[in-house]
């Protein structure tokens, strides 16, 4: 999981260089979803049904989750780095810890002061994170737009009647949220034609790559994860995710690491450490990383 998930940004940044990344991340969602279905009806030759209230509730998660999180991700790693992306996602538990706080939860003093720190480096990195890379604080607001989609999706969805098999719900919001990306593409100016026409072997190989090692493979070994293992153990996806994709990207991409966005990034994961280990979360507040 670490390594699959953490090389989704990789991935993300090699689909977009002749693919648009609407219309790409759409195509990953959508390939993703239809192969999970097909892979359910072989296994269980019968699908539960799902009620109107629950396709309501997967369709609104799914919007949040793929299309606002993975797809302002996908958009923004045009200009942004992977690495750089990776360590703003990893706000994802402190927004999390923002929403319970707002509403009317009251955590402990030292998770507090954890969300205050871990905050205090996304605003370093947004301001200054960019600097020397050639990405400008508009770029990686992008990202940050989409940590928050992703975290408000995640905190919604325990709260909403969903479908009682979890595997079904995660096709449905693959699907929705994939067509939504689909869609919204040519509405933003990418062009479909490009697919064909444009997009080189390693951007398709990417593609696929993020579909069945991202977003299926990955996800199934989360949810195992989630039911065999301590919480406490599986929530280190959220600070070791950043980690693996900062050395991806400079190892594959041959991106840099400035000492600006070492410093902003050791202070955001030591602060999602600090408040993942304090709270040890139940399964339902875990996020799932955006990019995958």
């Amino acid at each position: 999981m670490y390594v699959a998930w953490g090389s989704t940004y990789v991935g993300i940044r090699i689909m977009d260089r002749t693919v648009p990344p609407l219309i790409g991340a759409g195509i990953r969602y959508v390939a993703a979803g239809l192969l999970m279905y097909v892979l359910l009806a072989l296994l269980r030759r019968q699908l539960p049904a799902v009620s109107a209230r629950e396709l309501g509730s997967v369709a609104l998660v799914g919007v949040l989750l793929l299309t606002g999180g993975n797809g302002f991700v996908s958009f923004a790693e045009r200009q942004v780095p992977a690495g750089l992306a990776a360590l703003v996602v990893a706000s994802v538990p402190l927004w999390l810890l923002l929403f319970r706080y707002l509403t009317g939860e009251r955590p402990a003093a030292a998770t507090l002061g954890g969300l205050g720190v871990g905050f205090v480096g996304v605003a370093l990195l947004v301001i200054r994170g960019g600097q020397g890379q050639g990405v400008n604080v508009w770029h990686v607001l992008i990202v940050l737009g989409a940590s928050l989609s992703w975290a408000l999706g995640t905190w919604v969805s325990p709260r909403l009647p969903m479908p009682a098999d979890a595997a079904t719900g995660t096709a449905l919001e693959m699907l929705i949220g994939g067509a939504l990306l689909a869609l919204l593409g040519p509405l933003v100016g990418e062009d479909w034609g490009r697919v064909t026409s444009h997009a080189s072997a390693a951007s398709l190989e990417a593609i696929a790559y993020l579909a069945l090692i991202g977003s299926i493979l990955a996800f199934t070994a989360y949810v195992w994860l989630l039911r065999h293992a301590p919480i406490s153990q599986v929530s280190t996806y959220a600070y070791v995710n950043p980690a693996v994709a900062v050395l991806l990207g400079a190892l594959l991409l041959g991106e840099r690491i400035t000492a600006v966005t070492a410093v902003a990034g050791v202070i955001i994961l030591g602060a999602v450490a600090v408040v993942i280990r304090a709270e040890r979360a139940p399964p339902a507040s875990v996020a799932v990383d955006p990019a995958a």
